[in-house]
């Protein structure tokens, strides 16, 4: 898209380019997501940035109102086999966390310098500023869904020290963790539950995605394919709950999500982790297994061209084709 069709977009709020890109306002210093309730600025004051962390490295902070950090990912990362397509792969499955930048260059294959400049000619930002608006974001889920202590929150998120939590947070959201805590969101708001507990209850996740979901298709493939001991699905068609366990790099874990899909378009999800470091790769590992960062209006359109395909795409709006949790499982 031209910057042009970008702010077309914005100005209609069109919710298709959630993740797609953020805007960015010169004159406020906010990045939003395109569908921003607030009012339409004016093109002159305008940015566009490919990623959240892009926006960030430009000096802008996380608009209160949109969450644009609560947006699906772009369908882009998981259709590309170049670098930079399985770098975001492999960065959102939590591996520069981990094992550092030259880990991630490692496993591509690449030096550190190449990903770094990879990275930064495409999207705007490294893998450190890629990884740490993840950080972010992980610790607002926590700050907002369960009761822990701030200091758990910060390691559980990835940050290597207390300091460089409050500072991020400050920096992406212009508050304090406290402060964060305290305008946690209501019940009936789209971006997140509202929680109290220690995490032992389950971590409660809203899994947003874009546009039609097909849930009742995509239960029933993973219902006719559960593995004994691994999966399991519960309950009746249309309000079916699907469970499986998860080996995650510091622990096991369990994920459970139920099917019907919630009225702002997400997938309630709880995770059981005996590690809270891998809440980032958890949930990166369910998005990729239900397909949530799919684009089914691109899919739609382009199946819908086919004179024998046509009628199936119209008869099942937003179907999916799974993922896996588990690469090596599924081969």
């Amino acid at each position: 898209m031209t910057d042009d069709g970008k702010y077309e977009a914005v100005c209609s709020r069109d919710a298709r380019f959630d993740g797609e890109f953020f805007f960015a306002v010169s004159t406020t210093g906010i990045y939003c997501r395109p569908s921003c309730p607030a009012i339409t600025p004016k093109r002159k004051n305008i940015r566009f940035y490919p990623t959240a962390a892009a926006a960030q490295g430009a000096g802008f902070r996380a608009c209160r109102r949109c969450r644009p950090d609560a947006v699906p990912g772009s369908a882009e990362w998981n259709a590309r086999a170049d670098v930079v397509g399985r770098a975001m792969r492999l960065i959102g499955d939590g591996v520069v966390d981990r094992e550092g930048v030259a880990g991630l260059a490692g496993r591509l294959g690449y030096s550190a310098r190449q990903v770094q400049r990879q990275l930064n000619a495409e999207l705007g930002a490294g893998p450190l500023a890629l990884a740490r608006a993840q950080r972010g974001h992980t610790a607002r889920i926590l700050l907002q869904t369960t009761g822990m202590r701030a200091a758990e929150i910060a390691f559980a998120a990835g940050f290597a020290s207390v300091r460089q939590f409050n500072d991020t947070i400050r920096e992406i959201y212009a508050t304090t963790p406290s402060e964060l805590r305290a305008a946690r969101p209501g019940q009936t708001t789209r971006f997140g539950p509202v929680g109290s507990g220690d995490g032992a209850a389950g971590i409660p996740l809203r899994l947003a995605f874009r546009g039609p979901y097909a849930a009742a298709e995509v239960f029933d493939y993973l219902g006719d394919r559960a593995l004994a001991g691994l999966e399991e699905i519960t309950g009746e068609r249309g309000a079916r709950t699907y469970r499986r366990t998860l080996r995650l790099p510091n622990g096991a874990g369990i994920a459970e999500v139920d099917e019907a899909p919630g009225a702002g378009g997400w997938l309630e999800c709880r995770l059981h982790l005996c590690d809270l470091r891998d809440l980032t790769c958890a949930t990166q590992r369910v998005r990729r297994l239900f397909d949530l960062d799919a684009d089914p209006y691109a899919v739609g359109e382009r199946l819908g061209a086919d004179p024998a395909l046509a009628p199936l795409v119209a008869l099942r709006p937003g179907l999916r084709a799974p993922g896996a949790a588990d690469p090596q499982e599924l081969a």
